[in-house]
C-alpha cells in the first residue's frame, strides 16, 4: 500500500530514494571527524610556542599529512552535506534553492581543494 496519491504516482513525483545514503554519509563523516579533530587539537596543542620552520617540517611529515588529509576531506564532505540538507529544507523558492546548492558544491570543493593543495605543499615542499 503507497501513501502517494494517484496523481503523484503518475506524475512519478515521490521519494527520489536518495535520503537513507545521504542519512548514512553524513553520520559516518561526523563518527570520523571525532577522533581526527581530537588526534588535531590535541598535536596542535603539542606545538604551541615551537618555531615556524618546526611546525612546517611537522605539517610536511607523512604521520601528519595524511590523517591532516583525510580530516579536510572529511570535514568539508560533512559540511556540505549539512549544509545541503538547511538549504533543502528551509529554502522554499526553487530558483533560490538551486543557487544555494550549486554555491555550497562550489564552496565545499573549492576551500577542500585550497586546503589538500596546502598540505600537498607543505608535504613535498614544492
Amino acid at each position: 500500500m503507497s501513501i502517494q496519491t494517484p496523481l503523484n504516482k503518475v506524475r512519478g513525483l515521490g521519494s527520489a530514494q536518495e535520503g537513507v545514503g545521504h542519512f548514512w554519509h553524513q553520520r559516518v563523516t561526523a563518527v570520523a571527524l571525532v577522533p581526527l579533530v581530537l588526534w588535531f587539537l590535541v598535536s596542535l596543542y603539542h606545538h604551541i610556542g615551537d618555531p615556524y620552520q618546526e611546525v612546517v617540517e611537522w605539517l610536511g611529515k607523512p604521520t601528519t599529512a595524511i590523517p591532516l588529509l583525510f580530516l579536510i576531506l572529511a570535514g568539508f564532505y560533512h559540511m556540505k552535506l549539512g549544509m545541503q540538507v538547511v538549504v533543502e529544507d528551509y529554502v522554499q523558492k526553487d530558483s533560490s534553492k538551486i543557487i544555494l546548492l550549486l554555491l555550497n558544491n562550489l564552496v565545499a570543493i573549492g576551500l577542500g581543494v585550497v586546503c589538500v593543495y596546502a598540505v600537498l605543499k607543505l608535504s613535498f615542499g614544492v
